[in-house]
């Protein structure tokens, strides 16, 4: 594998990443770059538990608490959505409507439904309802545009 590593002094941070085959050693950048170096934090069980980011398929605000999901867990986050967001700083995490953002990579399936709605089904089977409100921009950022 060639590795070409660049330091620029001013523009944006860009990462490209070319490959023939997903390869465990691809797939663990891929999650490296999709997850950041940070994590989440918070509760479960009355218990402090972080959560990595590329695990979550979805986090949704009830009564004002927010909850991330994972395939094994849900985890009581601190802040709000708009907040998460921003901490998140991924173009792979959207939200989704007013209450919920979900992970883009973590979507299996989508169906266009009236009213410019879309029912995404996430891994695990979930099935997360977007919002006329976001569904054309979902939409755009699927194009790639």
């Amino acid at each position: 594998m060639r590795v070409d590593i660049q330091r620029i002094e001013s523009g944006e941070d860009e990462v490209i990443l070319r490959y023939k085959e997903e390869t465990g050693k691809i797939r663990a950048i891929l999650d490296a770059i999709r997850s950041g170096s940070g994590k989440l934090y918070g509760r479960k069980d009355e218990e402090k538990v972080s959560v990595n980011p590329g695990e979550i398929l979805y986090i949704e605000s009830v009564d004002d608490k927010i909850f991330a999901y994972t395939m094994k867990d849900v985890v009581r986050l601190e802040g709000t959505l708009s907040g998460l967001i921003e901490d998140l700083d991924d173009v792979r995490f959207f939200r989704c409507s007013k209450s919920m953002i979900i992970n883009i990579d973590k979507v299996e399936r989508l169906k266009s439904l009236s009213s410019n709605r879309i029912d995404a089904t996430m891994e695990g089977g979930e099935h997360i309802l977007i919002s006329r409100t976001y569904a054309s921009e979902f939409r755009r950022i699927l194009k790639g545009v």
